[in-house]
């Protein structure tokens, strides 16, 4: 059915496609129904068909919860929000402002993410603040910054790939994913240019013409051999890369020791899939090269992405119409989400905390002193970690993010959790993260409030208000008001409507390298397709980026030097496997949302592993059996699944679900040295049968 003149036009609750949709009935029967959009074209995944379901789940919270005697009891606004606000002012006063924690979510609104980034900062004055997008695209952030001086996800939109004759995907399962943007692959497909490269045969490697297989944790190396085949089979760009980069030499003295023979034996990609990887890009007339988080998710995940930027600049392919390189952003507004401010080293407008021009713009807009605002906090994981330690913060507010299940090792951050004086929790349903709170605040669901995202084509999006949220229910900006005003901030510092808060984002991040001074929600509701920088009032927006000169001080962009170096931890005689995570079709990040919709549930009810049929013989399981998958950190448990296009070397396992069948109980939080990222991606491990 599509969309009636009586339904609300929004945006899918779930990933950065951020799809076309409609909202209609009302809040005891509401409905969802596709609508024409560019990223989905009037279609919708299985997430997206139920996500109806999420806003009248009988878990939905209504009230605050506050813990006395070791059990949450629901108490009125008043009572929860005084009780937090006495806690925060004694932890302060005794403790300093660093004592008080913030952690944000990559789903939420721009408006949100700049009004937690503003509250943390003034409010609470601390620097500890950071978000779950840092377990999703900060690899590929500090890679796009350091090769084109700017960061966004696709700098052009994703119907430009409907046209493209070959498209190589790294570590991308869309067709799990984000199923409507692999209509967008179609062409390439049928010209036999789609190239997909990841461990396992996903489904999106089912539609490839060519499926790459590389052993967990050596896509560096791969991509270090396919730029030194490029060059050495006559693929070159050589006019194009003398006149728009800068640094090729020193790069290509590093690719030039990866010999494709040398690369096979690393990878296990053969030298011929080698070769006709860098020959359907080289002869293609347009061609693009998009990562994932397969590529991204690693301790050396910035030098990853930075290697296959370089293979593209060695093409010709970015700032090119037609041709070019992207990062698939994952969250619903994982884009905008590190632009305005909820990332520890960052304020609105993609503004570095450290430089003194952009800590003076931000602090005007907020009519404060450059001094008193703070300077860079902890990234994610070591936020997280350093919670209740010596010097750590001892009070943590959390919203839009499940961190009991979505962080490595993730039992140490149980631990992490219950050592703090003060968790405070905001969320609609209780999340394994809410259940452990001392506070929980019950708040507004997507399709109950107005706000923008931004998508994974950098594109600023209206989300609009369909429903009245139940009785009892706040909006996030509600709760961040009330708690500043209890801590002594000025009530106008703090708007609560959503075009308040977007009208003073945009002079915030006026200038700024995500400059959206002129979009404002007028033109979004009139349908303008705005792509960021938008810097003024009468400019179009910015859908193709980079065509005339990078955003770099001379204009060109930067071959950065990588070298492979392989994952933190390798398989041994006590761990001889890899394992690796990922998302399956039917759920969604840490599975709090999808888990309570009974059809996914249905469909994938309990966690899985993955495992060759001659890998799962040697460990004594078989299919559908129940098995321990064991690291260094904890075991997970898992029922066993035979495939047999898996390597017999690797495993898989999908990470959205909670207690012993977490598989962030095994990850490793090993660190990307410059993007401060986990290595999600490979860990070793053993598999052992359930007795």
């Amino acid at each position: 059915m599509t969309a009636t003149a009586t339904a609300t036009a929004t945006h899918c609750p779930y990933c950065a496609l951020q799809c076309g949709m409609a909202v209609s009935g009302n809040e005891q029967a509401p409905r969802v129904d596709p609508r024409e959009f560019p990223t989905n074209r009037g279609g919708l995944c299985q997430k997206g068909w139920t996500a109806a379901s999420l806003l009248t789940t009988p878990g939905r919270l209504t009230t605050p919860l506050l813990r006395e005697n070791g059990v949450l009891r629901p108490v009125t606004w008043d009572i929860a929000l005084d009780f937090v606000a006495d806690k925060l002012r004694a932890l302060r006063a005794e403790h300093g402002p660093d004592s008080v924690a913030v952690f944000g979510g990559g789903g939420l609104t721009n408006e949100k993410s700049y009004l937690l980034g503003k509250f943390a900062r003034l409010a609470l004055g601390t620097s500890q603040i950071d978000y779950n997008g840092r377990f999703c695209m900060s690899s590929a952030a500090a890679a796009g910054n350091r090769a084109f001086g700017l960061d966004r996800g696709l700098p052009f939109p994703v119907t430009d790939l409907d046209t493209a004759d070959a498209v190589v995907l790294v570590g991308g399962n869309v067709a799990e994913t984000m199923p409507p943007f692999t209509q967008h692959l179609r062409h390439a497909a049928d010209r036999g240019g789609l190239i997909v490269i990841d461990p396992r045969r996903t489904a999106t490697a089912e539609l490839a013409s060519l499926h790459l297989q590389p052993a967990p944790g050596t896509d560096l190396c791969l991509a270090l051999g396919l730029l030194h085949l490029a060059v050495a089979d006559g693929h070159f760009a050589a006019d194009y890369v003398a006149a728009r980069t800068t640094g090729f030499e020193a790069a290509w003295r590093m690719a030039a020791r990866w010999w494709p023979e040398q690369v096979e034996r690393v990878t296990g990609v053969s030298v011929a899939d080698q070769r006709a990887a860098v020959r359907l890009l080289a002869q293609a007339n347009s061609a693009y090269v998009l990562t994932g988080r397969g590529a991204e998710q690693h301790a050396s995940g910035a030098d990853t992405v930075s290697a296959w930027i370089n293979l593209c600049l060695a093409l010709g392919l970015p700032g090119v119409a037609g041709s070019g390189y992207g990062c698939l952003t994952g969250q619903g507004n994982g884009q905008g989400g590190r632009e305005h401010g909820q990332k520890a080293d960052q304020l609105p407008g993609y503004r570095m905390i450290t430089d003194p021009a952009a800590r003076a713009h931000v602090a005007g807009v907020w009519g404060v002193d450059p001094d008193e605002l703070p300077g860079p906090g902890r990234s994610a994981y070591e936020l997280l970690d350093a919670l209740g330690q010596p010097g750590g913060p001892k009070a943590m507010l959390v919203f839009g993010s499940n961190v009991l299940v979505s962080a490595p090792r993730s039992n140490r951050i149980a631990e992490r959790l219950d050592a703090l004086e003060l968790l405070v929790v905001a969320d609609f349903v209780l999340s394994e993260t809410a259940a452990q709170a001392d506070v929980v605040f019950p708040v507004t669901q997507w399709a109950e409030e107005d706000g923008t995202m931004t998508n994974l084509e950098g594109r600023v999006l209206l989300r609009r208000k369909a429903l009245t949220p139940p009785l009892g229910v706040r909006g996030d900006q509600d709760l961040l008001a009330e708690l500043a005003i209890r801590l002594g901030q000025p009530a106008e510092r703090f708007p609560t409507e959503a075009e308040a808060a977007f009208t003073e984002l945009r002079v915030a991040s006026k200038g700024g390298a995500a400059d959206y001074s002129g979009i404002d929600y007028d033109r979004l509701r009139a349908g303008e397709a705005l792509y960021w920088p938008v810097p003024d009032n009468d400019h179009p927006g910015t859908p193709r980026m980079f065509l005339a000169r990078f955003n770099t001080p001379d204009g060109k962009a930067r071959f950065i030097p990588v070298d492979h170096r392989g994952p933190a931890e390798a398989p041994d005689a006590e761990f001889p496997l890899y394992a690796t995570t990922g998302r399956v079709l039917q759920h969604y990040q840490s599975g709090a949302q999808t888990r309570l919709v009974p059809e996914l549930n249905d469909a994938v009810p309990a966690m899985f592993v993955e495992v060759h049929p001659d890998t799962a013989a040697r460990a004594g399981l078989e299919d559908s059996c129940w098995a321990r998958v064991i690291s260094r950190r904890g075991t997970v448990l898992a029922q066993v699944r035979t495939v047999p296009s898996l390597r017999t070397d690797t495993v898989f396992l999908p990470f959205h679900f909670p207690g012993d069948q977490r598989a962030n109980l095994i990850t490793n939080p090993a660190l990307d040295p410059t993007s401060r990222m986990p290595e999600f991606k490979v860990c070793a491990v053993r598999l052992e049968a359930l007795s």
